[in-house]
């Protein structure tokens, strides 16, 4: 027990001066202190020495870096334990990613979050006014740059919380990624919520409380209705169809690593730990299943819109392709009229990483549903380097506002 609780002082002692940054001489004491209250007087001596020579090290900069010396299984444990991620999933985005960008990620989840704060335009709440309220509680912000209702804060959450601008319906919690999500499916569905009706379908109900809570301080909530039920029998049973239909997927939750560390505004800590690599197959069967329920709810003519916190392709594009294959009477809308082009992917869906963009790993792509072609017209032939191709007796179909093009295909790449 005893060298358990040693090991966990140390442990606690490496966190604040290397990934905290806490001034060392701060953590030095603290840790002897507790050292010496928890175990006896002299082991503070060994934490001491221990810390102090850690502090020297990172001082001169001379802090070990993982090897690549050894096999590709010992480098990923070691870069698993620098960086504090799960063994499978630093071995995932190496080979997904590369070997660089996934240090770079691995290194934004572990900084301290910047979050968002959205100005509530419906109470009449400018960005303006809320940076005048920012000032006034002497909490430090920048403006976003994508969206003109974002202010961007790092430090003061807490002063936002207390002076009740979340309470009293404000201002917001919530990423650019997923503002800008909000700006592609609104602007693309041409609904205002002074004229549409949103059923919000969660199996969860804390989820629909919090939905219902958020909707009634945004001053929304007469044109919201929670229904809490699983979507495949929803799915199953419902006869009404509607125009436009929002599957808000569950996920890995990849994009958004950097901020489920935190309890202050999300309720799943440590999330990089809770998630196994079992987890990612019955993800990506469970999102095959809720993208089938859904389409089944989309009038003829309307749209499928198909969103993810992730970054892993497994649940973004390949989860796109396999749709397409099983319902060939959908088809991708480009999203380069409603995003800017920086978070725009060649097969004009919208994906944001946080390390590129600074704010959250999203993804999101738009399908058409158009009854009017035959079935056999669109078909998926192949998937190459994450663009897709038809049969070259197909069409390829875009939809550039009221207006249907089709192209013939082009064969296959090789």
């Amino acid at each position: 027990m005893r060298f358990m609780l040693h090991s966990l002082i140390l442990r606690i002692g490496f966190c604040e001066i290397v990934k905290a940054d806490m001034p060392p001489y701060a953590a030095v004491h603290e840790n002897v202190n507790l050292a010496q209250l928890a175990l006896r007087p002299g082991a503070g001596n060994m934490v001491n020495a221990i810390l102090r020579k850690l502090a020297m090290r990172k001082e001169d900069n001379s802090l070990p870096s993982p090897s690549s010396d050894g096999d590709d299984c010992t480098f990923w444990h070691a870069l698993a334990t620098f960086h504090s991620h799960p063994v499978w999933m630093v071995k995932r985005w190496v080979q997904h990613i590369e070997l660089e960008a996934a240090i770079q990620l691995m290194t934004w989840n572990n900084t301290e979050p910047c979050f968002s704060l959205r100005a509530n335009m419906g109470k009449g709440l400018t960005r303006a006014n809320l940076i005048s309220q920012l000032n006034m509680l002497n909490v430090t912000h920048e403006p976003s740059m994508p969206l003109d209702e974002f202010v961007r804060i790092r430090t003061g959450m807490q002063a936002v919380i207390q002076a009740g601008l979340l309470k009293d319906g404000l201002c917001s919690v919530q990423d650019e990624s997923a503002g800008v999500l909000k700006k592609t499916v609104f602007d693309h569905l041409s609904i205002t919520l002074h004229t549409g009706m949103i059923h919000a379908i969660d199996i969860n109900k804390d989820w629909l409380r919090i939905l219902q809570e958020t909707a009634y301080l945004q001053q929304v909530n007469s044109v919201v209705t929670a229904v809490h039920s699983d979507l495949r029998t929803i799915a199953e049973s419902c006869k009404v169809k509607f125009d436009k239909v929002l599957l808000d997927a569950p996920c890995s939750g990849f994009g958004v690593l950097s901020k489920v560390r935190t309890t202050v505004v999300s309720p799943r800590p440590d999330l990089r730990w809770n998630r196994k690599f079992e987890d990612m197959e019955e993800l990506k069967k469970l999102q095959d299943e809720l993208l089938d329920a859904s389409s089944k709810l989309v009038k003829a003519g309307g749209v499928l819109v198909y969103s993810t916190c992730s970054i892993d392709p497994k649940e973004n594009e390949e989860r796109v392709a396999a749709f397409l294959l099983s319902h060939p009477e959908f088809c991708i809308d480009p999203a380069d009229r409603y995003v800017p082009q920086t978070v725009l992917t060649e097969q004009g869906f919208y994906r944001s990483c946080p390390v590129e963009h600074s704010m959250d790993g999203a993804f999101a792509v738009h399908a058409c549903y158009f009854v009017a072609l035959e079935r056999t017209q669109i078909k998926l032939h192949d998937m190459k380097n994450n663009h897709f191709f038809f049969s070259p007796e197909a069409y390829i179909v875009y939809k550039n506002g009221s207006s249907i093009t089709l192209r013939k295909a082009e064969s296959p790449r090789r």
